[in-house]
């Protein structure tokens, strides 16, 4: 690919993959490196030509099994600084989606950006995660259920 065409497939693509991969990690400095392997992949693969959307769903696709290889070499999941994987969170009024998305599991934060916010059908999701298209309603299913008790106030006796 020439300096041009890939310069113009970056600077359509980079953003939203940066804010999928930061909004999974939860992260900065790690969505950086990862956005930055993502593109180096990317290049390095002779592709034949694909349509501007087959493209898009492959970058993020590496960008999911760059995340899960990390998350695989480290043995256990990435968390964001000061989240507990058992610790039950005290969810007040004032918790943004932000903070609910960091206190989801990885798998989630993927399936909830990519349903939601990049508006991807359940086909596109199974392609870029690796799952298999049915369960892929089942799974939104509960990280949505998972999201909304996050946010929900807590009642109070």
């Amino acid at each position: 690919m020439d300096e041009e065409p890939f310069q113009s497939l970056y600077d359509a693509t980079a953003r939203p993959i940066h804010a999928y991969l930061l909004a999974v990690t939860g992260q900065r400095d790690l969505a950086d490196d990862v956005l930055q392997e993502v593109y180096f992949r990317f290049f390095q693969r002779q592709l034949t030509e694909k349509s501007f959307a087959d493209t898009r769903r492959y970058l993020f696709r590496i960008a999911t099994n760059l995340l899960r290889d990390r998350w695989r070499r480290r043995k256990e999941e990435q968390w964001p600084t000061g989240f507990d994987q058992g610790r039950s969170y005290d969810v007040d009024a004032r918790l943004d989606v932000r903070q609910a998305l960091k206190a989801l599991k990885p798998r989630d934060r993927e399936l909830l950006w990519l349903a939601y916010v990049e508006g991807m059908s359940h086909a596109e999701i199974a392609i870029i995660t690796g799952l298999n298209e049915p369960s892929i309603r089942p799974l939104l299913f509960h990280a949505r259920r998972k999201a909304a008790g996050l946010l929900r106030p807590k009642e109070t006796s």
